[in-house]
């Protein structure tokens, strides 16, 4: 059987869903375009029809460094995930706790810091599934919160003489961008969420 006439999988229309939202992040396309082509996505049958939806985009670079959300259709993807445990706590008092680089985001992360911050770096890391929730305990500290462009984050934090900064995360609206949620109680202390991508090395290309 010819490739591009067998029948497109649901990991398939993933892969190209997470390249259109790329392409948007980056400005190769507007808004209009994104959801033209979505539309395109979900109406494709064959993986020669889903391929006709990015021929004008370069392809993502085999390896690069976090350029292509991970999904569970990749095998380090799958190691990781069968490392899990379904949560994680994260705790910083009077001190610092980081995540960044290649890590598992568990369905439930709890990150608690008293007097201390916490800095959580998603750009490279493996979702556990497609929404997953951040319960935060912060009292007189912080959480910062990096994610890939395409991200959406949802905000349902509790805050007290304090405060949770969403900047532009909260816009995504593509019914499947990943979702990260935030919940739990601010105290004295601020909650940060921002969208960023990932460092280029020197002399490195995206493409």
């Amino acid at each position: 059987m010819d490739p591009e006439k067998m029948r497109a999988s649901d990991a398939d229309r993933e892969r190209v869903a997470d390249r259109l939202r790329e392409a948007l992040a980056e400005g190769r396309l507007d808004q209009a375009e994104h959801e033209e082509r979505l539309d395109e996505l979900y109406r494709a049958k064959t993986v020669g029809e889903l391929a006709l939806v990015t021929q004008d985009l370069p392809a993502a670079e085999p390896g690069g460094h976090g350029q292509e959300p991970a999904s569970l259709s990749t095998d380090e993807a799958r190691r990781l995930a069968a490392s899990g445990q379904g949560r994680e706590n994260i705790v910083a008092v009077f001190g610092g706790a980081e995540r960044k680089g290649r890590w598992l985001v568990e369905p439930r992360t709890n990150a608690s810091t008293m007097f201390g911050g916490i800095s959580l770096d998603l750009r490279e890391a493996v979702l556990s599934q497609r929404e997953v929730t951040i319960q935060c305990a912060v009292l007189f500290g912080g959480v910062d919160i990096i994610v890939p462009p395409g991200v959406r984050v949802v905000n349902n934090t509790t805050a007290i003489f304090g405060g949770t900064s969403l900047h532009g995360t909260d816009a995504v609206v593509d019914p499947n961008a990943p979702v990260v949620r935030l919940t739990g109680t601010c105290l004295f202390g601020g909650i940060d969420a921002k969208a960023k991508s990932p460092k280029r090395k020197k002399g490195e290309s995206w493409w």
